[in-house]
């Protein structure tokens, strides 16, 4: 019994020469189970730019987003970017990896910046179920703090900037006149009716021309300080002589008999020179 355990030691001692001659004198390393690094043993690095509440570059150029934290709201933004800034430019942080082009930070003295900003009401948590983060942001909604007191958290984003460079059409010109149409006395088969055309187009119109279509069949019998000419419903109706000039605010009035059947209705739309005009 006693020479075999002599037996075994002495294969142990051959053994572990030979491994240490074939290494040059150095044993294998004992083998240990790898693990993430966790955010205290991360390096230290510092942040030189602040882009908005979630987003940094870091000393060596890195930009990044910092994970868990929802978009800036709209109404919220500028407040987050503050809050950034304030804690985090310049400052010395530790930072680990989570997902390509996110990031954890935890600042020097071990906390972490996105539980600090939520638990202020500065940003929302995103893609977290449950946890410290959705507990403070909870917490930060019913205090109504930061963000939750301006109710930001439903604000909607604000519309897309237009890179377009055409511009706009500009809007249509006024209407340079505005007719008033009255019928002022009726009779079976005839009636009597003014019209007053006022020029508000801030210029003088010397010579017009003014037309509108009946609807229900009317005809122009006689008329007066103008000359109408007329074709199925369409009316056309010329100055006189005497007041081709309308001045800028100033109005002419011309008179009409008329014949109709049924139904007098005023007509829908006048135009003036061949332009609309506003109904009086």
């Amino acid at each position: 019994m006693a020479a075999r355990k002599h037996l075994l030691v002495l294969l142990m001692t051959l053994l572990t020469a030979a491994c240490t001659a074939e290494h040059g004198g150095t044993p294998f390393p004992v083998p240990r189970a790898t693990s993430a690094s966790p955010a205290g043993n991360a390096p230290s690095t510092k942040v030189r730019a602040v882009v908005d509440g979630r987003t940094v570059e870091l000393a060596d150029g890195t930009r990044a987003r910092i994970s868990l934290l929802a978009e800036p709201a709209s109404c919220g933004a500028a407040a987050a970017l503050e809050f950034a800034t304030k804690t985090l430019l310049d400052k010395e942080v530790r930072v680990s990896s989570i997902t390509p082009g996110e990031i954890s930070l935890m600042l020097q003295d071990g906390t972490d910046y996105a539980l600090l900003a939520v638990t202020n009401g500065i940003l929302r948590t995103t893609g977290v179920d449950g946890g410290p983060l959705t507990a403070a942001e909870t917490k930060a909604a019913q205090a109504k703090l930061g963000l939750w007191a301006k109710d930001c958290s439903t604000s909607p984003a604000p519309p897309p900037v237009s890179t377009s460079t055409n511009p706009p059409p500009p809007p249509p010109p006024a209407p340079p006149c505005v007719v008033v149409y009255r019928v002022n006395s009726e009779w079976p088969g005839a009636f009597q009716a003014d019209v007053t055309v006022r020029n508000v187009s801030g210029a003088l119109i010397d010579g017009w021309t003014l037309r509108w279509r009946f609807a229900d069949g009317q005809t122009v019998s006689q008329m007066w300080n103008a000359t109408v000419s007329q074709s199925s419903a369409d009316v056309s109706v010329t100055n006189a002589a005497y007041n081709a000039l309308i001045v800028s605010n100033g109005s002419v009035t011309l008179g009409f008999n008329g014949s109709v059947n049924g139904a007098n209705s005023a007509p829908a739309s006048f135009t003036l020179n061949g332009t609309a005009c506003t109904r009086g």
